[in-house]
């Protein structure tokens, strides 16, 4: 029996019906105990007949099961109805698309009204239509060294295994030799991709698509996919075309827990920290305003202390002719009432501001509706202006339904009050 659960991050799950009528079974509480457990207990915590999700959103299947988890930076007493949920998972598919966990093609108005297509079922049909258009196209062969016990001398004759093997069978050549053909490791990872689709996909239609695929796949043998055959990957001219097909593949193969008591429970997730994703879908919005005079960096670094550096998320520089400023960035994604910063996180601004020769910063905070904010001024550091400001960003447009793809202009004016 499929089953699909919508939650937001910070909810709970346990084995007895909550408000909306969701329940997990014994059994799927096992799974996903295991499966954080496998993974330092970073996703979710675990409590008494249950789990309680973190800041970690995106969705995992167990079986028959789809548990999407999805973000939320509405106060907690928002009424959570039908389009509410919508809105938020419509929200988080177009974040991913901006940040290239998704392409963006697949999230069109016509796949965002598809109910009965899980957040899986998105990335099942992308790495599909990868894999087909590759097939239409031809895959690509490459050489490699192939040994074996042959009736045809070709190649180089393994002496030592000649004589072990064809001793009484002389009419046979024991050699190495190259070979021209599809057996390779890139075609052997869309193989892989096919083959655990094929276990854990619910959708009927996408099972019978990964069948038909399947029939038309070129005969290679099935090896077992880890990590270490992705980052031996090497890019070239002719696989360029894998690029989002691998992309997929990666992310259903490394994240794919198969059932080995029974095979019933096979699990598979896709999960993404929503700190993290706000952080990079706040720089990638930044990178796209009509403001001039504005560049805009991240991942950049001073050193600190002995070993120790400090990075900011984002660092903002605004080139006029008279001058030139630099403004910061920290995004924090979270829920607060009142514009009370940690200690912690003023401490990490001030020293931000001092490193970069920052006059401002600001700590940025998801909201659904706006926020007065003023610059709070840090007494001692630097000459001229040391400010930071708690700022809050409404993701969504006017009409609170998508997102607000403005907003990093919007962000910038802050800086500008």
């Amino acid at each position: 029996m499929k089953r699909l659960i919508q939650v937001f991050e910070y909810e709970k799950l346990t084995l007895h019906k909550n408000d909306k009528g969701f329940f997990l079974e014994k059994r799927e509480l096992e799974k996903l105990y295991e499966f954080n457990d496998n993974h330092k207990n970073q996703y979710f915590t675990g409590i008494r007949d249950g789990i309680k999700f973190n800041s970690y959103v995106g969705v995992i299947q167990i079986g028959g099961l789809t548990i999407e988890i999805l973000p939320k930076a509405d106060k907690v007493n928002t009424k959570e109805d039908e389009d509410f949920v919508t809105k938020w998972r419509n929200a988080l598919l177009k974040m991913l698309s901006v940040c290239s966990h998704l392409k963006t093609e697949s999230v069109s108005e016509a796949n965002l009204k598809k109910r009965h297509y899980s957040l899986l079922d998105l990335y099942f049909e992308i790495f599909l239509d990868e894999v087909s258009a590759l097939l239409r196209k031809g895959l690509i062969k490459k050489y490699h060294t192939h040994t074996a016990n042959t009736n045809a001398l070709k190649g180089r004759i393994n002496f030592s295994k000649n004589i072990q093997q064809n001793l009484i069978h002389q009419e046979r050549f024991y050699t190495t030799h190259q070979v021209y053909d599809y057996e390779h490791t890139i075609n052997q990872i869309l193989l892989k991709g096919l083959l655990v689709l094929n276990k854990i996909a619910n959708n009927t239609y996408l099972k019978d698509r990964i069948n038909r695929i399947l029939l038309d796949f070129p005969d290679i043998k099935e090896v077992e996919i880890t990590k270490i055959h992705f980052d031996s990957l090497v890019s070239s001219r002719k696989t360029v075309a894998y690029q989002e097909a691998i992309k997929v593949a990666k992310m259903i193969i490394l994240n794919y827990s198969p059932d080995i008591k029974n095979g019933e429970e096979n699990m598979l997730a896709l999960l993404f920290d929503m700190n993290k994703l706000w952080e990079e879908y706040i720089f990638r919005m930044l990178q796209r305003t009509s403001k001039e005079g504005y560049s805009v960096s991240s991942q950049s670094s001073e050193r600190f202390w002995e070993h120790k550096t400090i990075r900011p998320d984002i660092v903002i520089t605004k080139k006029t002719t008279e001058k030139e400023e630099t403004y910061i960035i920290d995004t924090k994604w979270k829920v607060i009432d009142a514009q009370n910063p940690s200690d912690s996180d003023l401490k990490q601004m001030f020293a931000y501001n001092i490193y970069w020769n920052a006059e401002k910063s600001m700590l940025l905070y998801p909201q659904t509706s706006e926020t007065n904010e003023k610059f709070g001024k840090f007494h001692k550091g630097r000459e001229g202006e040391n400010s930071c400001k708690v700022g809050f960003i409404n993701i969504f447009d006017n009409l609170g339904k998508t997102l607000d793809f403005k907003i990093g202009d919007k962000i910038l004016e802050k800086f500008e009050k």
